[in-house]
């Protein structure tokens, strides 16, 4: 599957009391992928805001993913995205089917993304690649390891962890196929920002390559 662009990450505490409002400006500059991130235990705001995404998703032309939830992400008929300790990528995709997107994070080890290709999935992230405030805590990945990873695994390669306009472009020459953001984009004062910054992060990845 050729997967290549922006990739939105929702954060419930960061997009509190503009969540509807800051996804659609996002949506409205270009995104190929959106991905609904919610740790919390309530699963009827789950559900409705996972539903409510899906709605927006559809009317921009944007594919839905469900962070750690196959379930959530089989009732709403999306993929999902997988990290190493969210269950087992074989039974989400057995779940959801061969169409289905199942993404993996792969922290900064290519035998994770090798076992990960072998096990049905349709893109690889690795991360974090500079100072995030979403994983703070998270190792740091070398720049060099896409290039790795480009020549053996033959995936879309997302990249995460405090990615930026002035950042984004060496992760861009270095071989990333989906740019994965969450403060870099949402972290603005304005829905018409978080449009300009879609923009300019889709505008990026469209020039190269």
């Amino acid at each position: 599957m050729k997967l290549r662009g922006l990739y939105a990450i929702t954060d419930s505490q960061l997009l509190t009391g503009r969540f509807l409002s800051y996804v659609e400006a996002a949506l409205d500059g270009g995104v190929t992928l959106l991905q609904y991130r919610d740790k919390t235990e309530d699963e009827s705001r789950r559900l409705r805001e996972a539903t409510e995404l899906l709605k927006l998703c559809e009317r921009y032309k944007t594919r839905l993913i469900i962070n750690d939830d196959a379930e959530l992400a089989a009732r709403l008929g999306v993929g999902v995205h997988l990290g190493q300790t969210d269950g087992s990528l074989p039974d989400a995709r057995a779940l959801l089917g061969h169409k289905a997107i199942v993404g993996a994070t792969c922290h900064g080890k290519l035998e994770l993304a090798e076992r990960a290709k072998a096990d049905g999935a349709t893109y690889v992230a690795f991360g974090r690649f500079f100072n995030s405030q979403t994983k703070p805590n998270a190792p740091a990945v070398p720049l060099d390891l896409i290039a790795q990873v480009r020549a053996k695994v033959h995936l879309p390669i997302a990249v995460i962890g405090g990615i930026t306009l002035e950042n984004a472009p060496q992760l861009v020459e270095h071989g990333a196929d989906l740019l994965a953001v969450v403060h870099g984009l949402f972290g603005a004062e304005t829905t018409q920002e978080v449009t300009r910054r879609a923009k300019a992060f889709t505008t990026l990845l469209a020039s190269e390559r």
